[in-house]
């Protein structure tokens, strides 16, 4: 292979870059694409990184290379939640792991979660006309609860739901460039982020591992959690606690922080973009006519989700992903070697004019079809890509345009005068602070729901 270098800012140990990731890293993703282009070698603490923002080398290393890369070093910091779940195991682990999980998410159990989804939001929504309420946080209790019925039926109290929220809600602080996070000291450091980060993993694990010795004694139940356990490999074998731990911790995270975000930052736009929520609620007006939806009206409302499609691109829940290279690769006649660490931003790549012009404005009609044929595969992939794309994005999809057709169909949701939306980029892109503050506003009509009263008469 030749050694040609790639473009890139000066330093041999990069500390600036590591200054500026952990206190800037959306502008500095984005300064190293426009100062430097869609290739860029970078040095963190000596080590290599690179920076690939075109769609076509973005699938050459997600789909071309997957057999010689693996999750990128970051996931070692993640295993202290998620332990060896789909999300950070490798090798024949995770090709086993898939297989067992994807029993859980074939399209007939996904169809099958819907009425689950519709029936929790629908009970969920008690906010009174005109209350002020946390959008951030509500949207998360909203997806909290759904996730935990699907996942665990009505093994999950409220109670228990809270115990999930307090938790997962210290988790995200932690991973959120904290000193620990970046520095990666050993849990047994005892910091007080440390201690709390390891309390709160320990309240859930006492829930979930409870939950599953309940279901081990005979305990059937038709949720995933019950499917997950009665899936088995080629072998007769299933998955052990801690597997089922693992993965049910995961499931959390992803089934319930970036459809909680996804949900929030849609509703924040739909705020500044009247036009586009009279579109919203037109189409479902038509479409449901005052019922709650099914899963088989998903596919009849189109402008919902070019609506959640365009959200996502501008706000992607999972901003950036990564890969390690487990062997030399060539790209664009640079040697990347073994063990370098390769970032595609999907912030950085959403936001490209060359394939979506005008980025910063909210179009959700850049989604129709017409328009997006010629844009490249992965121009646009806010589930990742290749072997590992995100399992359950299809289930993420469903449970987003189910959750925000019900809750537009019920109410208006105003910002309050003075709310700027600032993003902390963690395992997620979350906003900074406590999120933004708006208040509810009933839809003038008699019903919504089968056979419900609007929210204001509801609560």
């Amino acid at each position: 292979m030749s050694r040609m270098k790639a473009p890139g800012p000066p330093g041999f140990f990069g500390l600036r870059n590591v200054w500026r990731f952990a206190s800037d890293t959306l502008d500095l993703l984005t300064d190293l694409r426009d100062q430097h282009g869609d290739f860029v070698e970078m040095k963190v603490l000596g080590k290599p990184w690179f920076l690939v923002s075109h769609p076509d080398d973005i699938e050459t290393v997600m789909v071309k290379h997957a057999r010689i890369m693996k999750r990128d070093e970051y996931v070692e910091i993640v295993k202290r939640t998620l332990g060896e779940g789909l999300l950070t195991s490798e090798g024949e682990l995770w090709k086993r792991q898939r297989k067992l999980m994807s029993q859980a998410f074939t399209p007939k159990r996904i169809k099958g979660y819907a009425e689950t989804m519709v029936a929790v939001t629908d009970r969920g929504i008690p906010w009174r006309d005109g209350e002020e309420i946390n959008l951030h946080r509500e949207m998360s209790r909203i997806t909290m609860e759904v996730v935990a019925e699907v996942l665990f039926g009505a093994n999950v109290g409220p109670r228990d739901v809270e115990l999930v929220g307090d938790s997962m809600h210290v988790i995200n602080e932690f991973y959120a460039n904290s000193p620990e996070a970046v520095m990666k000291l050993p849990a047994w450091v005892p910091t007080p982020r440390n201690v709390r980060m390891t309390h709160a993993i320990e309240r859930i694990d006492g829930l979930i591992y409870q939950i599953i010795a309940n279901r081990r004694r005979g305990e059937e139940r038709d949720d995933l959690l019950g499917t997950l356990i009665h899936a088995l490999d080629e072998g007769g074998s299933g998955m052990t606690d801690q597997q089922l731990r693992d993965e049910a911790i995961t499931l959390f995270l992803a089934g319930h922080e970036t459809t909680a975000l996804a949900l929030a930052h849609t509703i924040y736009l739909l705020s500044k973009y009247p036009d586009v929520e009279r579109r919203l609620v037109a189409e479902l007006d038509e479409v449901l006519g005052g019922k709650l939806p099914t899963a088989a009206d998903v596919k009849r409302l189109p402008y919902t989700e070019q609506i959640l499609k365009e959200s996502m691109r501008l706000y992607p829940p999972a901003w950036t992903t990564g890969r390690e290279t487990v062997e030399d690769i060539e790209l664009r006649g640079v040697v990347v070697p073994k063990g370098a660490q390769i970032l595609m931003s999907q912030w950085v790549v959403h936001r490209d004019p060359r394939w979506f012009p005008n980025p910063e404005a909210f179009d959700p009609d850049r989604w129709e079809a017409d328009k997006v044929k010629g844009m490249p595969r992965y121009a646009y992939f806010p589930f990742g890509g290749g072997p590992r794309v995100c399992i359950g994005n299809h289930f993420a999809m469903m449970e987003a345009t189910l959750l925000l057709a019900i809750i537009m169909q019920r109410v208006h949701i105003e910002l309050l005068p003075g709310q700027r939306l600032e993003l902390e980029p963690s395992v997620t892109l979350r906003p900074k602070g406590e999120g933004l503050r708006a208040r509810v506003q009933a839809r003038s009509r008699p019903e919504v729901g089968v056979g419900e009263p609007i929210v204001a008469a509801r609560a």
